[in-house]
């Protein structure tokens, strides 16, 4: 059975895309840590990020980077933080999140409700950022 991640790649679901290219795509969590937390995925669908095959494993990190240094742009944090957790879905994903201190990572206070047009509003200011920064891969 396909992860959650897989249907929303394959658009049986909806998602806010910033990023897709033939390997990874990016797109924003329905529960942020905070405005603009964006997943990164593998098109591929694996459970674990010790089983990304190397070459995979350096791809979605560059992909990662380009989006931190979006996020870097449009929302100004102190810095940009990166977790991977894997508990929540059977489907590698990196977290990049705007983080103004180490509690911003804490999944327990997450927006569980957020805005529609909230949501809608970051992925605009991360594509933007994207395609400042020269990037071909923006996703709308």
């Amino acid at each position: 059975m396909a992860s959650i991640f897989t249907r929303i790649i394959e658009g049986e679901l909806p998602g806010r895309f910033v990023w897709r290219d033939e390997q990874a795509v990016a797109f924003l969590t329905i529960e942020p840590l905070r405005p603009g937390h964006t997943l990164v995925v593998p098109v591929q669908e694996i459970d674990h990020w010790l089983d990304l095959d190397r070459a995979l494993a350096e791809h979605l990190m560059g992909v990662a980077q380009a989006v931190g240094t979006a996020i870097q742009q449009a929302f100004q944090p102190t810095r940009v933080g990166l977790m991977i957790a894997g508990l929540e879905v059977p489907h590698v994903h990196l977290h990049v999140s705007p983080i103004d201190e180490l509690g911003d990572l804490d999944f327990a206070r997450c927006d569980r409700n957020p805005k529609p047009e909230d949501l809608d509003e970051a992925a605009e200011r991360i594509r933007g950022a994207l395609r400042t920064l020269g990037h071909s891969e923006v996703s709308d």
